[in-house]
């Protein structure tokens, strides 16, 4: 079963779910916002992504830049990252597709794609 990580209102996530329902995936959906990802999720998810710690960071955001973490980030290591990942859905890059395997961070049609027709 995949899972996928969202914030309803955001028009990527939107798009994202619209492919997964077109192609008829069977997945859990999770709003990001209400239920943050814990530290001990986010950092399971890393180990399975291949990313840098930083593609996980909604670099976009309001609380991203409020906080200015595209100054601080480069000197955090990979555990204070992910504990401030923690700390706010809304700091981290949406949507997320996971499954057992992988987990795809930010909508690629393409690459979401090819993993919900492998499933």
């Amino acid at each position: 079963m995949l899972t996928f990580i969202c914030y309803p209102k955001c028009s990527t996530c939107q798009k994202a779910q619209a492919l997964l329902d077109r192609l008829e995936a069977q997945y859990e959906i999770r709003d990001i916002k209400t239920n943050n990802p814990t530290y001990v999720e986010l950092k399971a998810w890393f180990s399975l992504s291949g990313l840098p710690v930083k593609k996980f960071f909604n670099t976009s955001g309001i609380l991203y830049k409020s906080l200015n973490l595209k100054e601080k980030i480069p000197s955090m290591s990979e555990e204070e990252c992910l504990e401030l990942l923690a700390t706010d859905g809304m700091l981290v890059k949406r949507p997320l597709l996971i499954d057992e395997h992988r987990v795809l961070v930010g909508f690629n049609a393409d690459e979401w794609e090819s993993v919900v027709l492998a499933k």
